[in-house]
């Protein structure tokens, strides 16, 4: 039997959402992992869904030895690229790559040389630090500097509290030591001499090169991609001991800091969903990674692991540490699943919508905790019952969708490469020229050749009333600092945009776009052309 097709716009519709030792290998150190933790509670079944929604595929485990030697063939492969490569050349070559989620990867690489991507995420990611001693200094070299700082103090409009942080930590206490407004050359190198560090809380605002790397390394993870820079002077420490809710990639820049690395203190603190208080040194016990981090290393590790860093009387430091996963957890996405599956399982099934017993509060609650009453017993049993079936009515695909709207707003714009800009509205030849507007407006045909600019620029979400493009062309380098940027998409033109999404990183003819008609198929091209989410083959023609 022949199956019906659904459009992609009753799709979206229907996805409406409401509401320890160290060990040393090479130049590597890494920590041993720590022990399973049990899960408590009830578990949700795997794969319950509702008929109307899409059907969830399922994970394929490589189990043959086979596929595991050439998956670790491959690793090894990765692993020799680019190794001793500069900054600036692999932008250079990064910019040649035309899939943006390749590129994201190989600069990933780069920047966890010589673990290989697959196992570091295999290994490593959310579960132990890890360090990398170079013995290169300018493996890093162009990504930041104290140069740069110092030009971005004296031509940009860096505010204290926004931008730039003045902290000290001395004698067990943490100070934060900004004054209102802008912070010039000559207040903060003052601070700097007398023993205070510095912190730029968003260089990639700032920094060209800063935000390129996190707008390419935003696709790695799904996830948006920060930055902070820190800058100490030489025998001083800048922070206290605390742990942060982000996964934490320490790159040392210039000079050298002394590192001291803590478990979790407990369970609960393994992958927390918030940073800690400062601890004091009595909180934290001993460390399992004490290291000197010099120009050139990295330094790992997960949310939850407490850290300290001090400088050195001989030299100052300045790092930046690239971070991600901030929010990004089950239970962030759960967050979003439960309550609409609840509303939806109250409308649709009886069950949740039967009173409670008339003296359920004779026996439950804290007050009641501790009876023995077989009443408790049929309570809870009902709960749990409920708590099941809840799971059939959750709206999975609609709650991602809400997650990665989220997720677009978090995200820097991208920073197109010369071709890009040259193919895409930013490099079209409109101009002011002899007292007239020249060039204006460039035609698309359906011959015309196109793709999307980045693989993860856009993405399709319904509200129940119409279908929207959520993207990111438009974001600040400031994190929030515009609401989210979408678009209507028009019912007869959604395959159309599902269609080139799902396309990427094919360029692919206007003509072929499945929308009703072919006015249709260049309105959906002009569109995106001119929101700076789609670039052609060739540079247009103007009209």
């Amino acid at each position: 039997m022949e199956k019906k097709h659904v459009s992609a716009f009753e799709l979206y519709q229907h996805a409406l959402l409401e509401s320890t030792p160290e060990v040393k290998t090479s130049s590597v150190q890494v920590i041993p992992k720590k022990k399973k933790r049990k899960e408590n509670g009830i578990q949700t079944p795997k794969s319950i869904k509702k008929a109307k929604m899409k059907p969830m595929v399922k994970q394929v485990i490589k189990s043959s030895q086979r596929e595991e030697r050439l998956e670790r063939l491959e690793e090894e492969n990765v692993c020799g690229e680019k190794s001793g490569e500069a900054l600036e050349d692999l932008l250079s070559d990064l910019a040649e790559v035309s899939n943006s989620r390749e590129r994201a990867s190989k600069l990933f690489q780069w920047l966890i040389q010589p673990i290989p991507s697959k196992s570091f995420f295999r290994d490593t990611w959310e579960k132990k630090p890890v360090l990398i001693k170079r013995q290169n200094p300018d493996y890093y070299k162009g990504l930041f500097s104290t140069t740069e700082f110092d030009r971005i103090l004296r031509q940009d409009d860096v505010q204290y509290g926004v931008n730039l942080d003045v902290t000290s930590y001395t004698n067990g206490k943490r100070e934060t030591h900004n004054p209102a407004g802008r912070a010039l050359p000559f207040t903060v190198w003052e601070f700097y001499e007398s023993g205070c560090s510095l912190r730029m809380l968003n260089p990639q605002a700032f920094s060209s090169t800063v935000w390129s790397v996190l707008s390419i390394l935003q696709e790695q993870f799904g996830s948006m991609a920060g930055a902070n820079m820190y800058l100490t002077p030489p025998g001083t420490q800048g922070f206290a001991p605390h742990y942060d809710d982000i996964e934490a990639f320490v790159v040392q820049l210039e000079g050298k800091k002394h590192w001291r690395v803590y478990n979790p203190r407990s369970e609960d603190e393994v992958l927390p969903v918030v940073s800690s208080p400062n601890f004091s040194q009595s909180e934290i016990g001993k460390p399992i990674l004490e290291v000197v981090l010099e120009a050139g290393d990295l330094l790992y590790f997960p949310r939850g692991f407490i850290h300290q860093g001090d400088c050195l009387p001989d030299a100052h430091s300045l790092h930046i540490t690239v971070s991600s996963y901030q929010r990004n957890s089950w239970g962030n996405l759960l967050a979003k699943v439960v309550p609409a599956a609840l509303e939806m399982a109250m409308e649709e099934d009886v069950d949740f919508r039967r009173g409670l017993p008339v003296d359920y509060l004779t026996y439950m609650g804290v007050q009641n905790s501790d009876k023995e009453d077989p009443r408790r017993v049929q309570f809870l049993s009902r709960i749990e019952g409920l708590m099941k079936k809840l799971s059939t009515f959750a709206p999975v695909d609609a709650a991602v969708d809400q997650k990665a709207r989220d997720y677009l707003h978090d995200c820097l714009p991208p920073m197109l490469t010369a071709e890009e800009r040259a193919s895409s509205v930013q490099g079209a030849p409109s101009r002011w020229e002899d007292g007239e507007a020249v060039d204006v407006g460039v035609t698309i045909r359906g011959q015309t050749r196109v793709r999307l600019i980045r693989s993860g620029i856009a993405r399709l979400c319904s509200d129940g009333e119409a279908v929207w493009l959520y993207y990111t062309a438009d974001n600040s380098r400031v994190y929030h600092k515009e609401e989210p940027k979408s678009i209507e998409i028009k019912a007869e033109q959604t395959d159309g945009m599902e269609f080139l999404i799902h396309a990427y990183p094919k360029f692919v003819t206007v003509g072929s776009l499945p929308c009703e008609s072919a006015e249709d198929k260049v309105s959906l091209a002009e569109l995106l052309f001119e929101k700076g989410l789609i670039h052609t083959a060739e540079p247009l023609q103007r009209s």
